[in-house]
């Protein structure tokens, strides 16, 4: 049997609600960083889950839809944005990762109904692949230079270790989305993960407001 434990979500919910107001506080410091765009990002984020969740027993439908069409690709966007065009200032990485990753959004869309089993969530993937290239680059980068010895103040550090637990650790759940379904224990092993996870990463986004530095 599948079990989706409502406490699950409310501690989603506790945890963006912390993000973003951690994010609220430190936003006077970040004003002039491209850092304020995280803050308003979790806002929506919060806001966006919060109203998803009050509507969700009138308006279900149409809620997967704004889900799978906007919402979704808005977060990959969000994440190739911050890591490629801002921290690792590849711009030009930027741009042809997120084409690549819409027009694979699109393909999926458009020919799902072929053959549902193997391209089900392929954006999914696809795009945490990208995240993930991005993520060893920014690491890198890092272990490169004198960054590595300060990584509590750095805040890509802890937004890495969040996107790696999130996008990259949930990349099976979503590959392998129908043979998963199979085995209900093991569904429901992933999605606990899934939840967790995911409750990791805005804490770790919190704690990037907390103790890391705005690079001058």
């Amino acid at each position: 049997m599948y079990q989706k434990p409502p406490i699950l979500l409310d501690l989603l919910h506790i945890c963006e609600f912390i993000a973003m107001i951690v994010g609220i506080i430190k936003l006077k410091s970040l004003k002039n960083s491209y850092w304020k765009w995280l803050v308003f990002y979790l806002i929506y984020i919060f806001m966006y889950e919060i109203m998803t969740a009050f509507f969700s027993n009138d308006f279900s439908k149409y809620i997967e839809k704004i889900t799978s069409l906007i919402q979704i690709p808005l977060e990959y966007t969000f994440i190739y944005w911050l890591f490629a065009y801002k921290s690792l200032n590849m711009k030009k990485i930027f741009w042809i990762f997120t084409v690549s990753y819409f027009i694979t959004f699109f393909l999926e869309y458009h020919l799902d109904n072929l053959d549902r089993f193997s391209f089900f969530s392929l954006s999914k993937v696809f795009g945490a692949l990208l995240i993930l290239i991005l993520v060893i680059i920014e690491f890198t980068k890092q272990i490169k230079s004198d960054t590595i010895l300060n990584f509590k103040s750095d805040k890509m550090f802890y937004i890495n270790i969040g996107v790696v637990l999130f996008y990259i650790g949930t990349m099976p759940f979503w590959a392998l989305y129908f043979k998963i379904l199979e085995f209900p224990e093991i569904w429901n092993s992933y999605y606990i993960y899934f939840m967790v996870s995911n409750c990791i990463m805005y804490l770790l986004f919190a704690a990037s407001f907390v103790w890391g530095k705005v690079k001058s």
